[in-house]
Parts: C-alpha cells; structure tokens; sequence
C-alpha cells in the first residue's frame, strides 16, 4: 500500500454520514444539468464561487441555453466530449442465473470444495475467450493456500487492454453464500463475457482488448481486511503485471463489487481516478442510470488499490449499503432473493457503454490531464 489515505473505508468501516442514509440523501442533492443531444453528447461542469457557497441555488441550463451564472463568476471545466457509441447489453436474468447457480453450491471460501466447484463453474462459462491461469501459494494468518486468478481475454484490434474484474471467492463464515458479496459481481461479468463473445469478428473485438479478471483471495481470512490479510489476487496480479510490462498497456481498471441490490447506489470512490469516473458516469446518463451512480462518495479499500498504487487509472463500482444500514453485508441474509436482475443490468450495462466509450475515445490527454470541478 501507500500508507494511509484519508477519507477511507474498508468492508468495515463507513466514514461517510452519506452511506447511511442513501435512501433519505436519494433527490436531495444538487440536480445535474439535463443535457440535450447536440452532434453527440456533452457534459459541463460548473462551479460558481457564490453560488457553490449557496448549495443548490446554481442554475445549470440545457446547452442549448444560458448558464444561469455570470461567466466572470464562473469556472468551467475543461469540455470532454465523449464518443457517442452504443454498447451491446447484457440480460439481468442471465446474471441472476448466474448468482443462483453459484450460491447453491454453498460458502466458497479459499480453499473448500465449493470453491474448486466454483472455479470449474467459471471456466467452463467462460469458453470461447483465451483463459489464463495465475495460480499461487498465499501465506495467510490462518496458514498457506493456494489461490487462482482466472483470466479471460478477449482480444482487440487497438493496441491496450481495459480490464474489467471481480472477487469470486467468499468469506469463511459459518452459512454465507455471499450472493450479492462475490455472487453480484462475478455473474456480471460472466454476462458481460457473453456479450463480449457475441461481439467478436475474426477472432478480434473492434477496439481495445477486454480482460475479464476473477479474484481470488480478496476476503481476508481472519477478522477483517487489513494491510497484511485480504486482497491477495489483485496484490499478487497487479505486482506480476508489473512486472512483464502488462501495466503500461492497460488503459482502464473497472472493478465491480456488491452490484445487486435491489435499492442499487453505486458511491463514487475517493480513491478511485477521477477521469475514469466522470466516464462511467457519462456512460451511466447516456443509459439514463445516472441516478444510480455516484450520489454519495466515500473511499473504498478494495481490489483497485493494488493497480492504483501501480499507476493504473481505476474505478471501484460499490453499493456499500446492502440492507438498512448494511444489515445484509457478511451475514447468512446475503441470499440471492435480496438482489435484482435490474441492479446486475445496469451495472453490466454501464461498464459496456464506458467500455465501447472507451474504445472510440480520441483524446487520452484530455481524459488524464483534465481537472474534474466538483
């Protein structure tokens, strides 16, 4: 790790008032300009000094209208315009399919036998793309396992890679079938794969390279997760790629985690890059999910952190609010009758649409030297 980052949250911890009361917060903070298409689509930002300083006085008109700010008042970001691409999308049922079939085969923590069943699950799901496999021996505070990152490529006609991932493994609880903690997330992407395939010509998809990577070992293995216990796969996985040169290809890490629920509110993630979630955030309005997405923040200490201490740009994509003030998170209750099919398409769907936006987008240098105004 980088040391200690402020604000932070583990699996644990909510340090974000905001996190707690998703459903009161839910329309109550300042309304996003209602952009029109206008060859293509557009997001402005705007932050004027005395109107930030007001709350939600500001006035954000349509483009094709004032900005209801005097303009020596006002900073306005830098403009992205965001390719205007349609992504194929994924069915939520599938998903949940997905989800069931693997809280039936029971806990799957590292290193039991519904663990292995699972594996052979992904494998056999993930035919048709080119699968890698990053086994290794993990030292942990209850002993040695070994653990397997399972990787599915989906190769690109542009040069570098856009890595879409998921923890697959669950936590070692007494009856915890972590539906929505592991299940969520690791049958969207198995829904996404589908697409992926489907979408594939000569061998190639037009645009970068997918991969989709499956984690392994991201639970600690004794109480919580901490710098010395948790988060083994994308630790052993992002200090691998550094090392044969993976992580200078890789354009964009997108990690999904806790997608299911049924009253889905996505936070936007502190630590996660700035840019990268303006994009999906655009991918989300373009879908009309933006409610969804990003209403609330907070830091996450998740997969991503091994990649963002790497240099790679990421996006941590969590609803930490499952049940009425996390009730459900660890518990016998993760069960997949608290999920919905809706929450797994939107959240498969928005990470295609940044996807394909990503695959269309000219200008990398506006992306990454962009200011973001808040």
């Amino acid at each position: 790790g980088s040391g200690v980052r402020e604000p932070f949250t583990t699996k644990v911890t909510k340090v974000h008032e905001g996190m707690r009361k998703k459903r009161s917060l839910r329309g109550t903070s300042c309304p996003k300009p209602a952009l029109s298409a206008v060859e293509g689509w557009f997001k402005v930002w705007v932050l004027a000094g005395v109107a930030f300083v007001a709350g939600c006085e500001q006035k954000v008109t349509t483009l094709e209208g004032p900005v209801a700010v005097k303009a020596e008042s006002a900073q306005v970001a830098p403009t992205v315009q965001y390719a205007d691409v349609t992504a194929p999308k994924i069915a939520g049922q599938r998903a949940l399919a997905h989800v069931k079939a693997l809280t039936e085969m029971g806990p799957r923590p590292v290193g039991s036998a519904a663990h292995k069943k699972m594996e052979q699950y992904l494998v056999g799901k993930l035919a048709g793309a080119q699968l890698e496999d990053d086994r290794f021996e993990q030292q942990t505070p209850l002993g040695k396992f070994a653990m397997r990152n399972i990787i599915a490529k989906y190769p690109g006609t542009k040069d570098g890679v856009v890595v879409l991932a998921s923890h697959y493994d669950t936590k070692k609880l007494p009856n915890f079938v972590g539906a929505n903690d592991g299940g969520s997330s690791t049958a969207v992407l198995l829904a996404i794969g589908e697409q992926l395939r489907a979408h594939m010509k000569d061998g190639k998809r037009e645009g970068f390279s997918v991969w989709l990577v499956f984690f392994d070992g991201e639970e600690a293995l004794d109480a919580d997760i901490n710098a010395s216990d948790g988060l083994y796969g994308s630790k052993h996985l992002a200090q691998k790629w550094k090392q044969d040169g993976t992580l200078n290809r890789t354009k964009a890490f997108i990690l999904a985690d806790m997608v299911g629920d049924q009253d889905l509110a996505v936070l936007r993630d502190a630590n996660s890059t700035p840019w990268l979630l303006d994009l999906i955030d655009a991918a989300a309005e373009k879908l009309g999910h933006q409610s969804h997405f990003f209403q609330y923040s907070s830091g996450m200490i998740d997969d991503h952190i091994a990649f963002k201490d790497a240099g790679v740009p990421i996006a941590d994509l969590i609803d930490f609010d499952y049940g009425f003030q996390n009730a459900f998170w660890h518990t016998p209750e993760d069960t997949a009758d608290k999920l919905s099919p809706r929450s797994l398409e939107i959240v498969g769907n928005v990470m295609l649409q940044a996807v394909w936006m990503l695959d269309a987008h000219k200008s990398w240098i506006v992306l990454e030297t962009r200011t973001t105004m808040r």
